[in-house]
């Protein structure tokens, strides 16, 4: 038999697990309105932040403060206003509309005349010429001619760039730019880049606000447009993104709605 403080000890005791299980489960317990848990890691998933214990701090603060509204909504029995209750009515509305609409759009998905449309469009931007070429840049130009200087006597062009270029990004790889545009570089570059044939070097220094560079045409291209299905995911998200196109698509859904109902 137990004595009576061995069973007021057991009975606190299991209090206290109780407690501890219920915190366990809950995020908070508001106005003794329990939070689960589970509302908590929701929230701090869908704010794209990594999960560590400030963000849950702050997730749980906005539990905290959207619970204290909705107990206090109900105490001052604002939600039996007429107002309130139309406009709770007209949000309820508006995010179904948006469901039902982003639901038939991703189910009827986008017509393949859009796409081709679409395409075209962009397929006419790919115009002009690209450049395969490889530069050195110097801060001085005596530098840069005397680079030129060994070049012409059969130095190697990578090697230098390797050594000597200032730029970073392309000196690692003796000075490769890799494919450019020439509306993509600073103009001083661009117009001394054009006049090389395959395989040439400038034999003047060219100077920007970069520096001193010595380029070297390695090839040349006419631009080429990717293809239609390379292009598809870029051509759906831009189609879909467009007002105009969810204005027609959205009509096209209540047509068809209105094709099936019977309204009298």
């Amino acid at each position: 038999m137990f004595t009576k403080h061995q069973l007021l000890s057991i009975s606190l005791l299991s209090a206290s697990l109780l407690t501890s299980g219920a915190y366990a489960q809950n995020a908070v317990i508001v106005n003794g309105k329990s939070i689960p848990k589970a509302q908590l890691d929701k929230l701090v998933q869908r704010s794209g932040q990594p999960d560590n214990p400030q963000v849950r701090d702050q997730a749980r603060e906005m539990l905290v403060t959207r619970e204290l509204i909705l107990q206090e909504a109900d105490k001052r029995g604002v939600i039996q206003k007429e107002a309130v209750r139309e406009q709770l009515e007209q949000a309820r509305i508006g995010v179904l509309v948006s469901a039902v609409f982003e639901d038939f759009v991703e189910k009827e998905g986008v017509a393949e005349s859009d796409l081709k449309a679409a395409y075209e469009s962009i397929k006419a931007q790919y115009t002009g010429k690209e450049y395969h070429v490889e530069h050195i840049l110097v801060e001085k130009e005596s530098d840069a001619k005397a680079i030129i200087a060994q070049l012409k006597a059969g130095a190697n062009f990578e090697e230098i760039a390797k050594a000597k270029s200032m730029d970073p990004g392309s000196a690692k790889n003796g000075g490769d730019l890799g494919w450019v545009s020439d509306k993509a570089l600073v103009p001083e570059f661009s117009k001394a880049m054009v006049q090389l044939k395959n395989g040439q070097i400038t034999d003047k220094p060219v100077k920007s606000q970069f520096g001193w560079h010595i380029i070297k045409m390695i090839d040349s291209r006419d631009v080429k447009a990717p293809s239609m299905e390379e292009m598809k995911d870029q051509l759906k998200q831009m189609i879909m993104s467009d007002k105009n196109w969810q204005k027609a698509k959205f009509a096209e859904m209540m047509q068809k709605l209105r094709a099936k109902a019977k309204v009298q």
